[in-house]
């Protein structure tokens, strides 16, 4: 036990400053980019919105806390559900920023796999969340 214990610290000591560095990485691209950028994206195309927007939530990977805040504004802003969907998704499941880091606790494999499984599952989800909602409307 004392073993594993040792081990277990010391991979987290050798994956600290890439998850720092992760972690600052994502903070600056939240700061950094204006939530008006987001609503000059989307065009409204039910087919181009959830692309986009999980492209770009795979990009700008964030927190849960801080998603709840920026999908209502988005909607505020006029960014369709489908689109607020998809960006959510991904912003949570997907990290580009944070391969880096993943890639070295996980594997090369696994993270590349797991990401863009995230991705196209967030984008079929996203469209199959606002058609039942539409349903029972």
């Amino acid at each position: 036990m004392k073993e594993s214990f040792k081990k277990t610290l010391n991979s987290l000591y050798q994956s600290l400053p890439a998850v720092i560095g992760v972690l600052l990485l994502i903070a600056l691209t939240t700061t950094i980019i204006p939530k008006e950028f987001y609503r000059a994206v989307f065009s409204g195309n039910n087919f181009l919105d959830p692309l986009i927007g999980a492209l770009l939530g795979s990009i700008l990977a964030g927190n849960p806390i801080t998603s709840h805040i920026l999908g209502g504004e988005f909607l505020t802003q006029g960014v369709s559900l489908v689109a607020v969907t998809a960006f959510l998704l991904t912003w949570i499941t997907v990290g580009v920023v944070q391969l880096p880091a993943e890639s070295l606790m996980l594997g090369k494999k696994f993270t590349v796999v797991r990401n863009l499984m995230s991705f196209f599952t967030a984008i079929v989800v996203a469209v199959l969340t606002v058609i039942t909602i539409s349903l029972f409307r």
